[in-house]
Parts: C-alpha cells; structure tokens; sequence
C-alpha cells in the first residue's frame, strides 16, 4: 500500500480502510482497536516506568485497578504563556470522551467499551457496570461521554457509542444514572438511522445547549450521498430533548420525507462539538477527505455540502469541487489542507492562560498538536499550533482553568496543562 498525507491513498481505501485507519501507524488520522499492544507496552518499558507498564497492562485486560499513577512533568513553550504539561493517569485503552465531575474525578470512555472513574490522584476505577454493549470494530466501539444538565440533581450521564443491529451499525446515545461502581436505569434515547456496513465516521460527540438540548453529531458513515438526504441521519447533526424528545422548533420538525431531528446536514464526520459561551451558538469540527478538515458555525437547517463539495480532494486525487462554487451551502469559517484530522473542542473561558480567553482549542490527531484559534466573533484571526507529539483525541477545560487532554493510544493517557510556574 501506498499513503498520502495523514490520510490513505487509494489503494488503502480499496482495501477498507479510511480516515487513517492503518494499523500500526499512529500518525494518521484514525486507528482501528483490532491492533496489537506490544509496540506501545515496549516504548512504556524503555521509559523505565514499571508502573505504567502494570497500568496498561491492567487497563487491557480491563481489571480492578487502584494504584494511584505519579504525575510527569516538562514544560511547553507556546505564543502566549509556558505550559506545565502533566501527565495524570495512565493505563487506558484508546480513551475517547472526558467528563469532569463536580467533586474533581473524571469519567473517561476506553473505545473498547469501558467507563471509567479518574480519581484526583490519577487513579482508574474498574469499569463500571451498566454500560451498553458496543460496536468495537474500525472507529466504533463506546466514544463520548456528557453529564446531564441538572447532574447534581438526576446524576445523569449520557454515552455516545457506535451499536450493532439489522443492517449492521449507526451511532446510538444512552442515559443512565451514576451510582456507586455502575450506570443505573440505562436506556437508549436515540439511534442513528438506518444501521450500515462498515467501521467507519460514526460521528458520536454530544453538547448540551444552554437551554438544556442535546446535539449530537453524526458521522456519514463512508456512504458518501446519504449526507444530503434527510430521510436518513447519516452526516447529520441532530437536536434532541435530553430524554430523547424531538423538540417541536427543529427546522425540519414536520416536514415530508425528514427525519425530525435533524439540525443540519451535509456533514461528514464530526468529531468535534462545543457551545460558543458568548452567543450560545453550536460549533463544530469534522473531517474532510484528503485534506479539507473543517471548523463550522452549525446552524439550523443549513446544509454543509458534503460529499457535493470540499476543501479537500478524494483519496484517489480525484478533485472536488470548493464550496466557493456552490452559494447554497453553507462555507466553513476556517479550512485545513493538509489535514490536521480535528477531533474534540472547547472554547477556553478560564484566566489561568493569558492570551487563551475565549479561544477555540482543537485536538488534532494526525497533526499531534493542541490548536488554538484567536477568533473575533466568527472570525479566525490567528492560529497557533503547539506541538505534542501524540494523537490528541480530546480536549476539555478543568477546575482552575487546567486543559485536559486525552492521549490516543492502546496506552492512552490523560494531559493537565497549566501555568509553568518559575
């Protein structure tokens, strides 16, 4: 096979792969779970750290682990500020989705299918009970994590995962509730319709709005068309109640041959989802083809244009073209080639980091970088890329303004960037 960039050629795309999907290449912009462990448990060994040798070991096979994991430190230089970089627990197996609890602790989905609690001191709970079974093939397998909007009331906990079914598998989101070591009350609230062939662009990133809807973010599943048609959710962005109501606004709430909860369309794979705190507004990021990855204000019933045009060209080379062509779709604000492959964002509201408030984060993948947009309303001014030399799955802002990020890997691990102090 021959690759291109961060994404396959394509000869890799005939063979079933996509969106990076090679196995043993950390540099592109997905990786499949069937791959072994040994080249990753080896790098942990040269290192000379037992420890994190027996938490990923233990984190694997999917046991009780208690151990609380010492916290390594360097420092980062960036535009604005030197960064502390620490590392705060370790042992997890392609971690995906992060939530901060109020108390401190953290949920962190593994894409094979565990929940976890994160103890302040690094430690991981066993995985708790209760957990949907899930699609871990290719992409799929158990991605984001959410806190209900009233957690402190109804500890409710919303998972995104990809799920199996007739016709194969589509992107599914449950509720439960928190309870000591498990999810109680599990139930499915939505599915993505219809389930199809493949491991691939399940989407899967969930914000709640400020006025308490949930907007979750579905991938086209490599069917390319499906994106335009709003009889199907593929490529969509939808907008649901928190139990699962279509709410009676949602543009094509209604309407003939629609599915109602459809936001927006015309999307390929969104992996990025976050709520601009100035205005309240949906902002997203998603992946483009060979090149052409994207940062989008995601309005009601706007259509995005995928797979009719992108910034980015087909894996075979062939173009497509720019959404410059097309004034009936909707343009990103801001436009990757080569691709960066963004997966989760954040908007940055803390003071800790001068020069940060109000910036857009992004993680990359394949460019192994925090990305950090200066923006004046929906305008990127400024871009600046900080070098990290791992896949970036997520990215979140914790207590104290510290940035969390979630580390790729079949020995993934969880970042806190804060202020270096002198």
């Amino acid at each position: 096979m021959t690759y291109r960039s961060d994404r396959p050629s394509f000869s890799a795309q005939a063979i079933g792969f996509a969106e990076g999907d090679v196995p043993g290449n950390t540099t592109f912009g997905e990786m499949p779970v069937a791959r072994s462990h040994s080249p990753s448990l080896r790098r942990i060994a040269k290192r000379g750290n037992r420890l994190a040798l027996k938490v990923a070991v233990s984190a694997v096979a999917g046991s009780l682990l208690t151990v609380p994991v010492a916290a390594t430190e360097r420092t980062v230089a960036t535009q604005a500020v030197e960064l502390k970089l620490e590392t705060v627990a370790r042992g997890l197996v392609h971690p995906w989705g992060l939530a901060i609890l109020p108390d401190g602790r953290m949920l962190v989905t593994e894409r094979p299918g565990r929940l976890r609690v994160v103890g302040a001191d690094g430690s991981l709970s066993a995985p708790l009970a209760g957990v949907p079974a899930v699609f871990a093939e290719g992409q799929g397998g158990l991605l984001d994590v959410a806190l209900g909007p009233d957690f402190a009331a109804g500890r409710d906990v919303y998972l995104c995962y990809a799920e199996a079914g007739k016709g194969g598998a589509g992107t599914a989101v449950a509720r439960g509730r928190l309870a000591d070591g498990r999810l109680d009350d599990v139930h499915v609230i939505f599915r993505q319709q219809p389930k199809v062939s493949g491991g691939n662009h399940f989407g899967c990133r969930l914000v709640f709005a400020p006025d308490g809807h949930l907007f979750v973010t579905l991938g086209e599943r490599f069917k390319f068309d499906p994106a335009q048609d709003l009889a199907s959710h593929l490529g969509k962005v939808v907008r649901i109640h928190a139990d699962g109501r279509v709410p009676t606004d949602n543009p094509f709430a209604g309407r003939a041959g629609a599915l109602p909860e459809i936001w927006s369309f015309g999307h390929r794979n969104v992996q990025g989802a976050a709520i601009d705190p100035r205005t309240g507004a949906l902002w997203t990021a998603e992946f483009g083809p060979m090149g052409g990855d994207e940062v989008n204000v995601t309005e009601a019933g706007k259509n995005y244009g995928w797979p009719l045009v992108s910034w980015g060209s087909h894996y075979s080379g062939r173009e497509i073209p720019d959404p410059s062509t097309r004034g009936d779709f909707t343009d990103a604000i801001h436009h990757w080639t080569p691709a960066v492959s963004p997966s989760g964002i954040a908007f940055y509201t803390g003071e800790a980091l001068p020069g940060w408030h109000g910036n857009l984060l992004l993680a990359g993948l394949s460019s192994q970088s925090l990305i950090r947009l200066s923006l004046d309303g929906t305008r990127v001014t400024a871009e600046e890329r900080i070098a990290l030399g791992e896949r970036i799955r997520h990215v979140r802002q914790g207590p104290g303004g510290a940035i969390y990020l979630l580390i790729d890997s079949p020995d993934g691990e969880i970042w806190r960037l804060s202020p270096a102090r002198k």
